[in-house]
């Protein structure tokens, strides 16, 4: 069922990964036929009872300049608008789109009052997550339909799909960091603004009506499919084939896709094994306990081991009556049940959860007149398993489940932790939590590394040198103050702003410095890598490092970038797993 996702826009440095295979002389295809790119559609006009205020009263923009108002508008609850560059870059861009009139008027950004444009907005968010059942429907109808159209491309006789077909819609520019460009207009891109690429004997795409494209070009040396150039950073935009589309970036991109797929059944499908908890059939009961450990503590399936494998390790439906432990009250909880065994790399798995009561009876039952050695879920094989999985969802494996909580974890723990007003190693520290939380679900441990004490120790070492310096700086600060008072002269004065500069750099040196302590300590016994690699949809880094402005190679090294370069290229700040 999958088509692979062809268009990927390419970053800056597209990697090499993303190469196709070479033909002769450089050809990268011999046909390629597509519709263009599909364009934002135009802009709205707000209703005439949503006004823009200036200097306290209402003044009806001009549509270029209204539509420009509402791409502030809409950002006003974002830490963005409070900084000055993003002010003045916005302020500066938008006259120089106002009518002569308007320009005569509005000289101040202070005496803007956008309030009503952002409240239509944040009311019209809320009534479209609001709407009925039909009508989401309806509207993903005509998304599918869109994407039907133009989300596909000829390529070699193929038929390939593309990921962004669609042109960017216009709006403030934001960059990460402190971008000095930052607030800057976003032109809308139009179709005499883009070049488009196809073999010369297919169907050139027809450009909107009333409107002609900048070029058709016939070149198969290269894999894009449409291209403009930004008005911002005046660099190259494309609509791009991906030329790894069989590789694994395209295998990634799926497995997440899956497990996104998964976030709409989950509920029926949580539904149906609590249901399966009061079956009739003791098979569908021990199916239905399996499943809810599957998908609440993420324990893998434990699929049936090739004879001579020596380790004893086991997985949820291998899992033996020693294994657990059924505790009535523990530690102020009531059904507690207790897990000890080795999971897959003889990883120990040890865990007190409180469960349902209805599970809880039935491990009662599962292990009654059993030996120790006995299966717990005796009626039980991960093939069973696995057809009811896919028949409760196409694709659907435990592995999915354990992809899908491992995602959502990170991405509901990133927006409880993540605190904007934090600086970069703040924001970090509180990343690495997220991701911790996910690796304790997944149960990813590490021995302490043998380094461990040693470089502890040396950090301690660096955090009271620096706390030295820190004490010394206070005491040069108490000297020139005291200097100053004694001769108030502009010298002492400018000593004292100096001395005080010196102590915050300090400060914030030592701040970052016990971050790093925390980080570590707290990080001594967990592999963060596995869930990083292989559990985490990295859309969801992505997004977080473009809203929180956090450079992304202090998530991701370069191999992690190149192997995600997809998820690099295609989440913005805004994507939700």
């Amino acid at each position: 069922p999958w088509v692979t996702p062809l268009g990927l826009w390419m970053g800056s440095g597209g990697c090499g990964r993303w190469e196709e295979e070479k033909k002769e002389d450089g050809i990268k295809w011999m046909q390629l036929e597509h519709r263009g790119p599909y364009f934002v559609p135009p802009y709205e006009p707000l209703p005439e009872d949503v006004q823009f205020y200036y200097d306290g009263k209402p003044l009806k923009l001009s549509l270029a300049t209204e539509e420009i108002a509402t791409f502030y508008a809409k950002m006003l609850d974002h830490e963005y608008t409070t900084k000055e560059i993003f002010q003045n870059n916005f302020f500066h861009d938008w006259r120089k789109e106002m009518t002569s009139e308007e320009q005569e008027i509005i000289k101040d950004l202070d005496k803007c009052d956008f309030g009503e444009i952002h409240k239509y907005f944040v009311e019209k968010n809320e009534a479209r997550k609001a709407l009925p059942k039909e009508e989401k429907q309806k509207l993903k109808e005509e998304a599918d339909k869109i994407q039907e159209e133009y989300g596909y491309c000829i390529l070699d006789g193929h038929r390939e799909k593309i990921a962004n077909f669609k042109t960017e819609p216009p709006g403030l520019f934001r960059g990460r960091g402190e971008h000095p460009k930052m607030g800057m207009l976003k032109k809308r891109i139009m179709p005499e603004d883009v070049t488009i690429n196809c073999s010369r004997d297919s169907k050139i795409p027809e450009p909107p009506e009333g409107h002609k494209w900048k070029e058709v070009r016939f070149d198969n040396t290269v894999t894009w499919l449409a291209s403009w150039t930004e008005n911002i950073q005046n660099t190259l935009k494309y609509i791009m084939l991906n030329p790894s589309s069989k590789l694994k970036g395209e295998k990634d991109w799926q497995k997440y896709e899956v497990a996104r797929r998964l976030k709409d059944v989950v509920h029926q499908i949580r539904a149906q094994y609590r249901k399966d908890w009061k079956s009739k059939e003791i098979k569908t009961r021990q199916r239905a306990v399996a499943l809810y450990f599957i998908d609440k503590l993420a324990l893998r399936a434990g699929n049936e081991k090739e004879e001579g494998e020596t380790a004893d390790t086991v997985g949820c439906c291998s899992l033996r009556v020693e294994h657990i432990q059924l505790h009535p009250q523990l530690d102020g909880q009531e059904h507690v049940v207790e897990f000890d065994f080795l999971g897959k790399d003889s990883i120990r798995y040890y865990n007190k959860v409180s469960v349902e009561k209805p599970v809880f009876k039935n491990l009662q039952l599962f292990m009654k007149n059993k030996d120790p050695t006995d299966d717990l879920f005796d009626q039980l094989s991960t093939k069973f398993l696995n057809k009811h999985l896919q028949h409760l969802m196409d694709g659907l494996t435990a592995k999915v489940f354990r992809t899908y909580n491992a995602s959502i974890t990170l991405q509901e723990q990133l927006k409880a932790l993540t605190n904007p007003e934090d600086n970069v190693a703040g924001k970090l520290l509180s990343y690495n939590r997220a991701n911790r939380a996910v690796a304790i679900l997944c149960n990813h441990q590490r021995s302490i590394p043998k380094t461990f004490s040693r470089s502890m120790q040396v950090l301690q070492e660096k955090i009271d040198a620096k706390k030295k310096q820190v004490e010394e700086a206070q005491e040069e600060v108490k000297k020139a103050e005291d200097e100053f008072e004694d001769t108030k002269d502009a010298k002492a004065e400018a000593n004292v702003e100096k001395k005080k500069k010196l102590l915050k750099r300090l400060e914030e040196q030592l701040a970052k410095l016990n971050v790093q302590a925390t980080d570590k300590e707290e990080n001594k016994q967990i592999a963060l890598g596995t869930s990083k690699l292989n559990y985490l949809d990295p859309r969801i880094s992505v997004a977080w490092c473009k809203k929180f402005g956090i450079p992304i190679e202090r998530i991701y090294n370069k191999t992690q970038r190149e192997k995600f370069a997809w998820a690099i290229d295609m989440a913005g700040e805004d994507f939700e797993f």
